[in-house]
């Protein structure tokens, strides 16, 4: 895709509004983010016409650097990517808005923040320091795009039915396997083709399966069994890499509900309603426990904490200033592991 010059938000009709889908839905313009930190005032790149509502984001702090945050904002002002882009871009056809947290084949594990107010992107912290995924042979970094699903939670307080363990306290993953390199903070129409039942250290992780509406293969695929069709090896490839990525790291293997079955379309869409239905809950504070997490929003109506857009943007405001990127380990970044699964060691 062509980077293009910026222009201002694109602003609709009423006429035009009227005839949005329902439950909230907007359909997105897309954000283009730069290939290299900004260091004066962020450009906004708008790319390809999703809708209604142009989302910019604006990276704040340095990246590769604990303080380094990607925000998010609308024609009206900033916005969280956890509550206030739509869980729908069209409710009747079943797409959804995934914000691309991790592209494919880099390794930062970037996620939204959300015990942070306006929930931007940051990467992972552990023990200190910056989290990296390891290169599990033959796998690189991430292998396909990696997200979630804004307005949706997997309530850590409630026992899933399907795999009789709590949810992990975040918004329901999802891995796009189309074939362009989404950029972090993109806003991707996808639709929902299965989901895995990941278990992660005892608690229920879902990882859907999807494609962007707009890939060349979209079209060709409907359900869980035209992934294997169309792309064969990619559902085992990913079974595979759910349950080795943690093993550089001393931890044991994960595993998978289902016998590591993936599931179909109806049924990762019962999941993704379910845990809309927690989310309602969340941002309506009517939960046992909101586990710490950050619920303010400026636009989700009878939600429990609203921000008013200046108070929104005095949080950006607020952030470190711009910076260009720290310089990282390369060399220790890209190392290769090679994991016997079989004998649940790391050579």
């Amino acid at each position: 895709m062509k980077r293009i010059s910026p222009v201002r938000p694109f602003t609709p009709s009423r006429a035009v509004a009227s005839m949005l889908p329902g439950c909230g839905s907007r359909v997105l313009l897309n954000l283009l983010v730069p290939a290299k930190p900004l260091r004066f005032p962020p450009l906004r790149f708008p790319s390809r016409l999703l809708g209604t509502m142009a989302y910019q984001t604006i990276e704040r702090g340095a990246p590769n650097t604990l303080d380094y945050r990607i925000y998010f904002k609308g024609p009206e002002g900033p916005v969280s990517p956890f509550h206030d882009i739509p869980l729908f871009s069209n409710s009747e056809n079943k797409t959804f808005n995934m914000v691309v947290e991790v592209p494919r084949w880099t390794n930062a594990k970037m996620e939204i923040a959300t015990k942070e107010k306006l929930n931007p992107i940051k990467q992972d912290v552990k023990k200190g320091k910056l989290r990296y995924v390891a290169n599990c042979f033959p796998h690189k970094g991430y292998i396909w795009n990696y997200g979630a699903l804004p307005q949706t939670w997997e309530d850590p307080n409630c026992k899933d039915e399907s795999t009789q363990c709590m949810g992990d306290n975040d918004p329901i993953d999802v891995c796009e396997i189309g074939h362009r390199v989404k950029r972090r903070g993109e806003i991707v129409q996808v639709k929902v083709l299965g989901t895995l039942a990941l278990i992660d250290e005892g608690e229920t992780d879902w990882k859907l399966i999807a494609v962007d509406v707009e890939d060349p293969m979209a079209k060709e695929m409907d359900d869980i069994q035209d992934v294997e069709k169309k792309f064969p090896g990619l559902l085992s490839a990913t079974v595979e890499w759910f349950k080795i990525y943690k093993m550089p790291d001393g931890k044991p293997p994960n595993t998978f509900a289902f016998n590591d079955e993936s599931k179909n379309r109806d049924f990762a869409h019962k999941i993704i309603e379910e845990t809309h239905q927690h989310w309602k809950a969340l941002v309506n504070k009517t939960v046992k426990d909101t586990k710490g997490l950050a619920i303010a929003n400026v636009s989700v109506e009878g939600s429990a904490e609203k921000l008013s857009a200046a108070d929104a943007q005095a949080t950006i405001d607020a952030s470190p200033e711009p910076k260009p990127a720290e310089e990282i380990d390369a060399a220790k970044i890209d190392k290769w592991y090679y994991i016997d699964l079989k004998n649940k060691s790391v050579l």
